[in-house]
């Protein structure tokens, strides 16, 4: 047997090395990831800023991102940037319920800005905050709470098609698309609405510390515009994102010697790229279409603190 060329061993185990190398900076492009970078220490404190925007169905990721720096000495102050019609009662008041818990436990102060939209749960987990700043045209408020049903009965009669359930109790299939809502379970829907829209009025009413006069005649699903939300009590000052910062900085006593820092958004990949496209795309039938369902799937038969239109809008990352 003849024995192998040294330099093609040589070149052979080179290849394998650049090869091996290439591979893992293609993967480290194709894998989306998280930056993990935290605030500068130095001599400015800090003032965090996070994003609640979209649709609200899920709570989970802001309050991951929100533990995460809870407990950085260097953070001084909360600033959450609004915009969004609500979502989901649930992760709405989840999430309200956690940003008072960090003020209690860190005893740092949070200020929300609305530069466009705060309604409905994305006000109910504005009530955690110590100051609402707004701007003129901002649209706040719509104070309620609705769930929806969709009566398909005569779509599956078109399709031939007969559905029923066997159910452990008369309240097990309430709300069912496929037949008449009867009359006690109107009932029993609009009791349980009337529960959980008297648990957010109440948040607002201690937050705000509103006389139920003003509360009896805006807290029924109507927005307002920045300047009457703030001449009404649901907001306090119009302003911009740097007067809101002023603010917190002041409520923290850094406002000599601060700055923003905004959470790391997270880095997509280049197949995320492919897949999902640029993020200002224009509305496609894709994106209806993957709305629609997501209607389907998380917006009916659920109680929803949202104002109408909210099929219009993005999911809350």
């Amino acid at each position: 047997m003849m024995s192998r060329n040294p330099w093609f061993v040589f070149l052979f185990v080179g290849f394998l090395i650049a090869a091996s190398i290439s591979l893992v900076m293609g993967l480290s492009i194709v894998a989306g990831r998280d930056s993990t970078s935290l605030p500068k220490k130095g001599s400015k404190s800090n003032l965090l800023v996070m994003d609640i925007k979209g649709i609200i169905l899920d709570s989970d990721k802001f309050l991951k991102r929100l533990r995460k720096y809870a407990d950085n000495n260097s953070i001084k102050g909360l600033l959450i940037r609004v915009n969004s019609p609500g979502g989901a009662v649930g992760p709405s008041e989840e999430i309200y319920r956690e940003l008072k818990q960090f003020k209690e436990k860190t005893k740092k102060p949070i200020v929300v800005y609305s530069p466009s939209l705060n309604a409905s749960g994305g006000y109910y987990l504005s009530m955690a905050a110590d100051k609402i700043v707004v701007a003129k045209g901002t649209l706040i408020g719509s104070i309620g709470v609705v769930m929806e049903f969709a009566n398909l009965e005569r779509l599956y009669d078109w399709a031939k098609v007969q559905r029923y359930s066997i159910t452990s109790g008369r309240f097990k299939d309430a709300g069912a698309e496929y037949r008449p809502m009867k009359e006690e379970e109107k009932a029993y829907f609009q009791s349980l609405i009337a529960e959980t829209y008297l648990q957010f009025r109440s948040a607002v009413k201690e937050a705000r510390k509103l006389e139920d006069s003003i509360l009896d005649e805006y807290a029924d699903g109507r927005v307002l515009h920045g300047e009457q939300a703030v001449k009404l009590g649901f907001a306090d000052q119009v302003g911009s994102l740097t007067d809101a910062g002023e603010i917190l900085a002041g409520l923290a006593g850094v406002e000599k010697d601060y700055e923003l820092f905004e959470v790391p958004k997270h880095q997509p990949s280049l197949i995320e790229r492919l897949i999902q496209g640029d993020e200002d795309e224009e509305w496609s039938f894709t994106a209806q279409k993957k709305v629609l369902q997501l209607i389907k799937q998380k917006g009916f038969n659920r109680p929803m603190a949202i104002m109408p239109g909210f099929w219009l809008d993005e999911v809350m990352e």
